[in-house]
């Protein structure tokens, strides 16, 4: 859709900008306002905002009252309930126009706190890998001093005629061998990551296929994707390595019996690490499993923390450490019989040019 001339400078303002006429009808909503309230201009043009957005009641009052005194308002502590229950909290300045409509513009009040929060969180996660690393260092050493002990013993032991007592060696070279690897994959070397275009369909499609392969029975993967979403530059293995370990994790938290909905949705006008995109791409891992423990949610990607017997804790910090190599950020919400995991990947168009020359 044509956006009115008149319009064009809003386009790129970071805070989502709303024009409403008398009737309390949009006119003209900029890409950061589609993505903060979740709606399209193209079909809310004309469209009343009482209806597009029904849990804007103490917004449409804003607007009425700016209507009737002809004054501008300034609201600090404004919530909407978008239609998918989520609400916002946001700063409003209203402000009537000579033609008897208004601008409304709106600020996300937890935005700063949103990225204040990541950067805590990456700096935190930064540091807690580079232990886990020199921790994996100290332990990987004896480690084969260990397994040549073992060796040696049993050497000795059937020599000697006891080799009955060998199932005690291998059972020490095995748990050996089993925590060598565990410490390779910790100390795996940081490669430069391989970037090239892609789309982001096929990655889940691999996804989907080696996820049905490793669960052939009971677990049900569907598929909700929007496919006007553009390329993007990324490492393909490691984007497909990112989802899967999510997708993986949430299929051996409901033992293999479930459903799991990979679906794609574009998003406008993002902030990640301090910088301003364009567009993103989001990614939404979902199932309706049991759910994350509540007394794991600060910990979830830390490496070795698991809330399954018998996991290593290493999948989802690898996840965010790809999604992060990306520029990428990977949240998730959790409560019983939906959890989801939402990565949202940015459209570097600087970085897409050049690769395609």
């Amino acid at each position: 859709m044509n956006v009115p001339y008149a319009y064009l400078g809003l386009e790129l303002v970071s805070t989502g900008v709303l024009v409403i006429d008398q009737s309390l009808a949009v006119q003209y909503a900029n890409p950061a306002a589609e993505n903060l309230l979740a709606l399209s201009f193209k079909n809310a043009q004309g469209q009343a905002l009482a209806r597009l957005l029904p849990g804007a009641s103490g917004l449409l009052r804003l607007i009425e009252q700016v209507s009737l005194s002809h004054a501008g308002v300034n609201e600090n502590e404004l919530v909407i309930e978008l239609a998918i229950n989520t609400p916002l909290h946001l700063g409003c300045v209203v402000t009537p126009l000579d033609t008897g409509g208004v601008v409304v513009e709106l600020r996300p009040l937890d935005s700063q706190l949103k990225i204040a929060r990541e950067e805590k969180i990456l700096e935190h996660q930064k540091l807690n890998r580079e232990l886990i690393r020199n921790l994996a260092h100290e332990i990987k050493n004896p480690l084969g001093g260990i397994r040549g002990a073992a060796q040696l013993l049993e050497h000795e032991l059937n020599e000697s005629g006891r080799g009955e007592l060998t199932e005690y060696t291998q059972v020490i070279k095995d748990e050996a061998r089993r925590l060598t690897a565990l410490m390779d994959r910790l100390l795996t070397p940081h490669r430069v990551p391989e970037m090239a275009m892609l789309n982001i369909h096929e990655v889940l499609e691999r996804v989907r296929a080696l996820l049905l392969a490793e669960f052939p029975r009971g677990i049900l993967v569907k598929r909700d994707y929007d496919i006007s979403l553009p390329e993007m530059v990324g490492d393909q293995e490691r984007l497909i390595q990112a989802a899967l370990n999510v997708a993986r994790n949430a299929a051996q938290a409901m033992q293999g019996q479930g459903e799991i909905t990979l679906s794609t949705r574009v998003a406008r006008q993002v902030t990640l690490a301090k910088q301003r995109y364009r567009h993103a791409i989001l990614v939404s891992i979902t199932d309706n499993g049991p759910g994350v423990p509540p007394q794991l949610h600060d910990q979830i990607f830390y490496p070795l923390v698991s809330g399954r017997d018998g996991g290593t804790g290493l999948g989802l910090s690898l996840a965010q450490d790809f999604i992060n190599q990306h520029h990428g950020i990977i949240e998730f919400t959790s409560a019983p019989g939906e959890t989801r995991f939402d990565i949202l990947l940015p459209v570097r168009e600087a970085a897409t040019t050049k690769v395609a020359k």
